[in-house]
């Protein structure tokens, strides 16, 4: 048993609940093992004849929709909660309002004309077609960057970014701040492809946009994510493609190989929130991580079970006032829950925790990047890291910065505050 499922579990973690990164076998030396096995794998890919890159356009069929609007009248309810609270879950007067606005108010073509009017792609990559979102800035000499989303996230958590981040002068920045936008769905998530396969987790995704990147024609860019999408950044930093100059997150898997006897204040905090989150607040990641295929029954075929399943991260994992509605509209969280539903993604993205449990990648220990990394720590984040902490796994440390608002869906909550971290970041590395 490795230092830190031993100290985890004398914080009250066991082994089996230990589920994120302290999962069995998986230490930083099995997903640094993870890497290099997988080192060559696309070598061949990247230096063939690139694939085609077809333009790709959202068109939800009339029927679909329709179908929806059924299963969510037909909804049958359980009994209320027993509690005052949410410990048991999404409480019976908040689910149904949630169902209800889907049913009543919600509005699909309006985020189909939204998200539509961004140039959208798709392009198969090691067999799997991959969808994404390419938005070039009109700013001579601008910082390309790929944006990786996690669960239960979207594309649709940056979709409030590419403005600023495109466009900077429009908002507020300066033209030298620009960015070139590259915003691909996961394998398995939103209108990539769902891999018929095993061995999608997030090094042979990493390997994915390297090629990705490569295809699109850049040859000096930076990366950026959160979630599972944080681990995939992580990957690359490992990994270490053509072109990838240094990368940002916005939850930093830095801990310790052993753990501080004496922690700081900081540190306790860190392991404290990390213990809650492989306790209480790990019943899904156990369930995806482990059955994704059982889970997947009731998700895919009931719309109001699916819409819950993913609100109560939103209540739980965002910096609200006690309401997540206080951060998000209604509208914007039923977009990233649509985009689940009319997928039928529901499995495949719950596959994505059985993968990576099995190979090690999911960790709170990343391993040494020497990569130069940069992060910013929002702090409702589900646990937030000492800067030493990254001192000690990233020699190269950029840019490190904490902020007084946000969550875990940092772009999604925070726009402003994202844009403004993510052009501080990367200033250091730009040509």
């Amino acid at each position: 048993m490795s230092d830190v499922l031993k100290r985890l579990s004398a914080e009250g973690i066991s082994r089996r609940d230990a589920v994120l990164g302290i999962v069995r076998g998986a230490s930083a030396a099995a997903f640094t093992t993870s890497l290099l096995s997988q080192a060559t794998a696309f070598a061949g890919q990247a230096a063939g004849v690139p694939e085609a890159i077809m333009p790709f356009r959202v068109a939800v069929p009339q029927t679909d929709i329709d179908d929806l609007k059924r299963r969510l009248a037909m909804m049958r309810w359980p009994e209320r909660e027993t509690v005052s609270d949410w410990s048991q879950g999404v409480p019976l007067d908040t689910a149904k309002r949630v169902v209800k606005y889907w049913h009543d108010e919600y509005d699909w073509r309006r985020f189909e004309r939204q998200i539509n009017g961004y140039p959208q792609f798709r392009t198969r990559i090691d067999g799997l077609d991959i969808h994404f979102i390419h938005v070039k800035s009109k700013h001579p000499g601008a910082l390309p960057v790929i944006m990786s989303h996690g669960w239960p996230g979207s594309v649709v958590e940056f979709l409030k970014v590419i403005g600023p981040l495109t466009d900077p002068t429009a908002y507020g920045g300066r033209a030298e701040e620009a960015f070139n936008v590259v915003i691909p769905s996961l394998p398995g998530f939103g209108w990539s492809g769902k891999p018929t396969e095993t061995g999608w987790d997030v090094v042979r995704t990493a390997k994915a946009w390297g090629v990705l990147m490569k295809r699109l024609g850049y040859d000096r860019w930076v990366a950026q994510g959160g979630d599972w999408g944080s681990g995939v950044t992580h990957a690359l930093g490992h990994v270490k493609p053509e072109g990838l100059v240094a990368a940002h997150v916005n939850w930093a898997f830095v801990f310790p190989g052993k753990l501080p006897v004496d922690p700081t204040a900081e540190e306790r905090y860190a392991m404290d929130r990390a213990a809650q989150f492989t306790g209480d607040w790990a019943g899904y990641f156990r369930e995806q991580a482990t059955r994704p295929q059982t889970i997947g029954y009731p998700l895919a075929d009931s719309p109001g079970g699916l819409a819950l399943w993913i609100y109560e991260k939103f209540q739980a994992w965002t910096d609200n006032p006690g309401s997540v509605d206080k951060v998000l509209t209604m509208d914007e969280m039923l977009d990233d829950i649509s985009v689940y539903w009319f997928t039928d993604t529901a499995a495949s993205s719950a596959r994505f925790y059985w993968e990576n449990t099995r190979k090690g990648s999911a960790n709170f220990n990343a391993g040494v990047i020497d990569l130069p990394m940069a992060a910013t720590m929002f702090p409702k984040e589900i646990f937030t890291t000492p800067k030493s902490w990254a001192e000690a796994h990233w020699p190269h440390l950029i840019y490190w910065n904490k902020v007084d608002r946000g969550g875990h869906f940092a772009a999604f909550e925070q726009p402003a505050i994202f844009t403004e971290e993510l052009r501080k970041a990367f200033q250091t590395v730009r040509a």
